[in-house]
């Protein structure tokens, strides 16, 4: 049998119970479940706990650690890496959203990309264009719509003046 562990659970076994129950993360679950065992006495080693979560020691031993430097929330906290960062922000980006707001706008996203590249002088792929216009300021293209050459200019404010 491994060594008795020796770490005092400052919350209650209701108030763990009811944060095992409630918790929407499986990595916060399994953390909670971990110091549910401990307050309970089920578990008294931390070969058993690594048993039962199905962990290695050491994660066990990390885990520990960092509840007792940082309590309950330091436990649950997961850390995630920043990404990297948007190649149009801040006033560049502004600038391209009041560009596309305008009137005449933009008739394609090969345009937009022109545009950026003499005007802000980044030089970006298409497929990148396209997802930021289309899917991150959810921007439309200026494309007028198609008009026939046999309809006459004279006819139609009439029929605009009579659809309505």
């Amino acid at each position: 049998m491994g060594l008795r562990l020796q770490i005092e659970i400052k919350e209650s076994q209701e108030e763990l119970e009811k944060a095992v129950k409630y918790a929407t993360q499986a990595s916060s679950k399994e953390r909670l479940q971990m110091l549910y065992w401990l307050k309970t006495g089920q578990v008294t080693s931390r070969r058993s706990l690594a048993e039962r979560l199905g962990r290695n020691q050491g994660t066990i031993t990390r885990w520990l650690k960092k509840y007792k430097d940082r309590g309950y929330k330091g436990l649950l906290e997961v850390k995630h890496a920043p990404g990297k960062e948007p190649m149009v922000s801040g006033e560049n980006l502004e600038r391209l959203k009041q560009r596309l707001s305008q009137p005449q706008g933009f008739h394609s996203y090969s345009q937009i990309q022109q545009w950026l590249i003499t005007e802000l002088g980044l030089n970006i792929a298409y497929k990148t264009v396209y997802q930021l216009v289309r899917y991150q300021i959810g921007a439309k293209l200026k494309v007028p719509r198609p008009l026939s050459r046999k309809q006459h200019p004279q006819s139609q404010p009439h029929f605009k003046k009579n659809s309505l």
